[in-house]
């Protein structure tokens, strides 16, 4: 059996193309994904726009109404970095959804990946840092409304502190927040996770592993989730344009796999979503965005 990963033609939005945002590694991950043989032709699973009812649960509804209408506030839109077109707004629904069918391919494979996904920044009232909706606080919601979960863990491994889904969470003792992210990076202002490792400038791939090993054991040791969600980020690169640490492809090869063995290990369903990461050379990060799909071929 190939490893599900679901995606969207709409995860690309219209954006300038002098934009800072690498709005076209999407389409780049899905290409070199079928040109590798790690998925197939027609072998994606193209998720459904997340509802109105499924982005309430996690956001407040008038928020959720200005981007499902695009009429989003400049101030809101300036907060969020894009331009709230129409676009951008069905994105952020479509990015959603696919999140939720990861969530529901992991609990039906044990282990599925969205090629999009991992906004983070995104609180309650508003969106944030290039992220319209919180991808995966949705899809937690969701299939807790679902009645297919109780509990679950967030594993954020994304270079920048989860912030909003540590406020969207942080009165929810079903979902276990856990941030390993670079200390002196965006945000400023951090909302404290469950559990919060703040790394120094310029941590490389070993000191970095033994940190994730003794978070990841210990979480795990004190959670039971009945699923897990991993933004699997690759802005801890060393060569990423908004990053601070200094990991390798390897170390984010090693970095993945750890997470994927601790705990399909332990026999939980694993939903991987893309997470960030920031050059100008698209066809170089978005191969380095396809090292958890291949690791997670491995695991299936």
């Amino acid at each position: 059996m190939r490893l599900p990963i679901v995606h969207h033609p709409a995860f690309t939005a219209d954006i300038p193309a002098q934009h800072r945002f690498p709005m076209l590694k999407f389409k780049g991950v899905a290409e070199i994904l079928l040109a590798d043989c790690i998925v197939l032709a027609g072998g994606f699973v193209e998720p459904e726009p997340a509802t109105r009812e499924q982005l309430i649960r996690a956001h407040d509804v008038t928020y959720v109404d200005q981007v499902l209408n695009a009429s989003v506030p400049d101030k809101i839109a300036r907060e969020v970095g894009f331009p709230m077109t129409h676009s951008v707004c069905f994105r952020g629904q479509c990015a959603t959804g696919g999140s939720i069918e990861t969530g529901r391919l992991a609990l039906r494979h044990g282990i599925a990946c969205n090629t999009a996904g991992g906004s983070h920044h995104a609180r309650s009232s508003h969106g944030a840092g290039f992220c319209v909706f919180n991808d995966v606080a949705v899809a937690v919601r969701a299939l807790q409304a679902e009645g297919v979960i109780r509990r679950a863990l967030v594993i954020d491994l994304d270079v920048h502190q989860g912030d909003g889904t540590a406020e969207i969470f942080r009165h929810d003792p079903s979902v276990f927040t856990l941030s390993l992210h670079s200390e002196k990076n965006y945000p400023v202002r951090k909302v404290p996770s469950d559990l919060d490792v703040a790394l120094p400038d310029s941590l490389e791939d070993n000191p970095y592993l033994e940190t994730l090993e003794d978070a990841l054991t210990g979480v795990l040791r004190r959670t039971e989730p009945d699923i897990v969600f991993y933004n699997a980020g690759v802005d801890p690169h060393r060569d990423d344009r908004l990053g601070r640490l200094c990991l390798s492809d390897e170390g984010l090869f090693e970095r993945d796999a750890m997470v994927m063995a601790a705990v399909r290990g332990r026999g939980l369903p694993l939903a991987c979503v893309l997470g960030g990461g920031y050059s100008k050379d698209i066809d170089v990060l978005a191969r380095r965005h396809t090292i958890v799909h291949r690791v997670a071929s491995g695991f299936i």
